[in-house]
């Protein structure tokens, strides 16, 4: 082939090659600078509720460590699918994560057809905790027990009103299951959905609904106080910090054994590995924190950081649940 030819078919390959590589190098730089900004942790409901703790938990202890400023953001709204759906369409170069939960992550894309993502459809870096369900009155409520409550409801079908975070959350299929091991259709409770697990339990307090079954992290406080009264809680055996609050098994419905908030750590789609390694190296720095540990105890929720690997199929295995589920109560829509 003639030189000249050879310069012309040569060059815009040469060219792109070493294009390629720069772009490479440029990646492997902002990987090793990783992070040289903040990081903002969208937490997909409203403030006061599980994502906002488990969100705020972790930056207050990750901060440290990882040598950016981590900032909690709250974006709630239709059952944290708004929140989620914007951390699923940012840049995925680790400066906006999300606080993943169970309602949003699991039950939501289970159950609704239209939500706008599916719940692989994100960079899986760690769960970080698992928060026990509690059903809940207002201390000056006629129902004493959990018994006095289904009573109240079959006596009264559709009159008894419960808060949720939206359809679709941990607190709406919780009832749901209730309802539905107790041969007692949905419409025997009404639903009420607030932008938020906080909000639901001002609701409550507020005299707008008779109950909520809800995660512990969200209420131990109003529990503590006084404010509340706890009825039945979804764990195995009684709580250590509620001795007198019998199980769902003890009280017949051990279907709510089930239902189980959690909180994990997602990115983006096509996060880099760099970024999910940096990350897990954090994380076992927090796992021992003091701080971190303290903060969970405090509200009830139990520890849970986990690799990628096993949240993935965590994950997998809570959206098979609550599919399964939604198929059985006929919640599918």
């Amino acid at each position: 082939m003639d030189k000249d030819l050879k310069r012309t078919f040569l060059k815009p390959a040469l060219l792109s090659v070493g294009a390629l590589i720069a772009t490479l190098s440029i990646g492997v730089s902002q990987a090793q600078t990783y992070p040289n900004k903040p990081i903002t942790l969208v937490a997909p409901y409203a403030a006061g509720g599980d994502s906002d703790f488990s969100g705020r938990n972790l930056a207050a202890s990750v901060t440290k460590f990882i040598g950016q400023p981590v900032v909690v953001t709250n974006i709630p709204g239709a059952s944290g699918t708004i929140g989620s759906q914007r951390v699923r369409t940012s840049a995925p170069d680790g400066y906006t994560l999300l606080v993943s939960r169970g309602g949003s992550q699991a039950i939501t894309p289970a159950l609704d057809s239209s939500t706008p993502y599916k719940w692989n459809d994100f960079t899986f870096i760690t769960l970080l905790d698992f928060n026990p369900v509690v059903c809940i009155v207002k201390a000056d409520s006629p129902y004493k027990t959990f018994t006095d409550l289904i009573g109240g409801i079959k006596a009264n079908p559709g009159k008894l009103n419960y808060a949720t975070a939206g359809p679709g959350t941990t607190q709406h299929l919780a009832v749901e299951v209730v309802l539905s091991q107790l041969n007692m259709p949905s419409t025997a409770a009404m639903m009420i959905p607030y932008k938020g697990a906080g909000e639901a339990t001002t609701a409550l307090l507020g005299g707008q609904v008779q109950f909520i079954c809800n995660n512990l992290t969200t209420l131990v406080g109003q529990i503590k106080g006084g404010a509340v009264r706890a009825l039945v809680t979804s764990t195995p055996s009684r709580l250590k910090d509620f001795p007198d609050v019998p199980t769902a098994r003890e009280m017949g419905v051990s279907n709510l054994e089930q239902v189980m908030g959690w909180s994990g750590l997602y990115g983006p789609p096509g996060l880099p590995a760099e970024v999910v390694a940096k990350w897990q190296a954090v994380l076992k720095q927090v796992a021992v924190d003091p701080g971190w540990i303290r903060g969970n105890d405090t509200v009830g929720a139990i520890p849970a950081i986990r690799s990628p690997q096993e949240t993935e199929s965590f994950a997998k295995e809570q959206f098979e649940l609550y599919s399964k589920l939604g198929t059985q109560l006929n919640l599918k829509k």
